[in-house]
């Protein structure tokens, strides 16, 4: 089963040439996938089983034998039933066996039905889902009741025209129109296997350069002083590890290494892992604070819960992790919930919003005259560390930052706390405050 496909290049290679068109796969993985379903469309035909449409089956008894084989990778079963999917729920027609895609005379909400199956092929989050299924529906709502057109007649005018819209009549930030783009272009490439053409001319939302808003140490230590307990702790890794709101969120007890002060960032933005620092300070409340975790966990146990949601296709290969300790979250929330996906009850992690709220308490507190939010916590440990001394190459290393040119927006914000011309005013009454010359 771990057979090379390198002398099965031309293996289904009209499956092959649709998958580059639709860039529905990385180029150097076609060949792997066209590899697998010819496996098993030959295992499909040897057990006598139909290989025109869709089998759930037939797929898991293939993946099966691929696991009992020693010399299977592990990630091969999954990429295997990923090119089995792609290759009879988009290369195939549901209906007929026609080779071109799926997309066909679709209604709005099987439309976004097949665009979340294919998100969940392609593992994105959640968050993104959720996110990519409203832009796209409140695409339709534009462009469908506007003009009365059908799914299939949607082309890149109507893209432009809501882009347009987003920027010019509901005044949206230039990040926002972003996402509803790379929305609506997921859908176009991998729902219609449409291009959206040149969008040279769409009206783009203005985006002028924005410096970070930084607090003060001061204000750092004022605005902890304002919390206790968890939420303490949880503002203080922000803070002391330069960690994303969903980054913390998401950590797991085996992403803590207390022995090398380490903490770990798993698929951070961009899908990548990272290595961050575990502040000293925090360690011993942090200890406990997963002490109390791990007791709350082995109640949930004891109680037939306990599971978390895994990475990927974790689930799969290995049944049990869920409930294992080392895969639970650091900071979970309250109270048990049902997974939206998997439809399993168990404790998800902290509430992002609850999170946000705790901040923002902390600095109306405060009396901090500053819009600061979690993000500003990064922030401010990445200015901090440039203030201390640090490379700039190694803060950009602990921010997870692809370019060192996004690092470099700290060096602005450090420039003008730290060395900031002298005011022409102050030179004129020798620095000294108020004016000897006014009344």
């Amino acid at each position: 089963m771990a057979k090379s496909p390198d002398a099965n290049k031309e293996t289904l290679p009209e499956f092959q040439k649709f998958l580059l068109e639709r860039k529905l796969a990385p180029e150097k993985n076609i060949p792997f996938l066209a590899y697998w379903v010819s496996r098993f469309l030959g295992f499909a035909r040897k057990s006598e089983r139909t290989v025109t449409e869709y089998n759930e089956t037939t797929v898991q008894e293939f993946l099966e034998v691929m696991r009992s084989d020693k010399r299977t990778l592990d990630w091969q079963p999954r990429q295997a039933e990923d090119a089995i999917k792609l290759y009879y729920l988009n290369y195939l027609n549901k209906t007929g066996g026609q080779a071109g895609g799926a997309a066909g005379l679709m209604d709005a909400d099987s439309a976004l039905s097949e665009t979340k199956r294919l998100i969940r092929l392609k593992h994105y989050s959640y968050s993104t889902e959720r996110t990519y299924l409203q832009w796209i529906a409140r695409f339709f709502s534009y462009a469908l009741a506007s003009a009365n057109k059908k799914i299939d007649d949607l082309s890149s005018v109507d893209v432009k025209n809501f882009l347009s819209h987003l920027a010019l009549k509901q005044k949206v930030s230039s990040s926002t129109q972003n996402q509803a783009f790379n929305a609506i272009l997921f859908f176009f490439r991998q729902v219609l296997g449409k291009e959206t053409g040149d969008l040279g001319d769409t009206v783009r939302a203005k985006r002028g350069q924005k410096l970070p808003v930084v607090l003060s140490v001061n204000e750092v230590k004022l605005l902890f002083e304002q919390m206790t307990g968890t939420n303490r702790l949880i503002a203080e890794l922000f803070y002391g590890a330069g960690l994303r709101l969903m980054e913390l969120a998401r950590l797991r007890v085996q992403d803590i290494d207390f022995d090398s002060n380490t903490i770990f960032v798993r698929s951070g933005k961009g899908d990548k892992d990272r290595s961050t620092v575990l502040p000293k300070a925090v360690r011993e409340r942090l200890i406990a604070h997963i002490a109390n975790v791990k007791t709350l966990h082995d109640k949930d146990r004891a109680i037939g819960h306990g599971e978390v949601i895994l990475p990927d296709a974790l689930s799969r290969k290995y049944p049990n992790a869920a409930k294992e300790w080392i895969w639970q979250y650091v900071f979970p929330s309250s109270s048990l919930s049902v997974d939206p996906r998997s439809g399993k009850t168990g404790r998800h992690h902290i509430s992002d919003k609850s999170i946000q709220l705790a901040v923002k308490n902390a600095q109306r507190q405060s009396g901090i005259a500053k819009h600061a939010t979690v993000h500003t916590l990064r922030h401010s440990f990445a200015t901090h560390l440039l203030q201390s001394g640090v490379n700039i190459r190694e803060v950009q290393s602990l921010l997870g930052h692809k370019n060192v040119e996004t690092t470099m927006i700290y060096t602005h914000v450090l420039r003008d706390m730290s060395n900031a011309p002298q005011s022409p005013l102050d030179a004129l009454y020798g620095n000294e405050e108020g004016s000897p010359l006014l009344p």
